[in-house]
């Protein structure tokens, strides 16, 4: 996105809640959002999770926090304005956004769809915008968005429960008999964590965990039912 995209356009008056120091306590927050630009999209906040990294971030535990910081980054809200060079979104539509809102698009990462590998990857509730506008999480009443970084919410979802999927709720863990293999599964398959199959503590530790299971080998798995949630 050129930065002459960014001229002329006024800033979107936002309000939210934010944490200002380090003791995890949210407050009511005027804030402005970056000009909505020709690749944006702009989203009136109907639902956002509440994800252990935000209250990590709050309380300054993943990295020197920017405070004030208005965390969230499961977010689902409703498309209310759409910039001339979008075409996966109208006005009326169901958008979500994740923990990613920028990278630099040019890189190969950013070239195979690998967004969250590029190192200037920008997260939804933390850094700077290429315009020097603040990035605010979704604990608020809209958000601003390249069109790139937010996903179509089919029709029919139950968007309480859609707010999740953008981030806890897509965990992958994989299961193995190998060891060996859990390096594969995290830096090549993407998995989040990596249990083996034949340490019943780490089994046990899963049980009621999971929403659902792929299973790619026809070995038995008795414990497998018992690692599904149970609502």
């Amino acid at each position: 996105m050129t930065k002459a995209a960014f001229e002329a356009k006024p800033p979107v008056n936002a309000y939210g809640w934010a944490a200002r120091d380090s003791s995890g306590v949210l407050s009511p927050f005027h804030f402005t959002r970056r000009a909505n630009s020709d690749d944006d999209i702009t989203v009136k906040i109907l639902y956002c999770g509440i994800c252990h990294g935000d209250i990590h971030l709050v309380k300054n535990k993943i990295w020197p926090t920017l405070y004030p910081t208005v965390p969230g980054h499961e977010i689902v809200g409703q498309v209310i304005r759409t910039g001339k060079n979008v075409t996966k979104f109208r006005v009326g539509d169901i958008a979500g956004v994740g923990c990613i809102v920028g990278s630099c698009g040019s890189c190969d990462n950013c070239k195979q769809d690998l967004e969250n590998y590029c190192p200037k990857m920008l997260w939804t509730f933390q850094g700077q915008h290429e315009d020097g506008t603040r990035a605010f999480g979704g604990y608020s009443d809209n958000m601003v968005v390249e069109e790139r970084y937010a996903v179509l919410i089919p029709n029919g979802f139950a968007l309480a429960g859609t707010a999740p999927l953008l981030c806890a709720g897509i965990t992958v863990t994989v299961v193995s008999s190998s060891p060996s293999k859990q390096k594969e599964a995290v830096e090549r398959l993407g998995a989040d964590s990596f249990l083996v199959s034949h340490d019943q503590e780490q089994l046990e530790a899963a049980m009621g965990t999971m929403d659902g299971i792929i299973d790619t080998v026809s070995s038995p798995h008795p414990l497998a039912f018992d690692w599904l949630a149970q609502d």
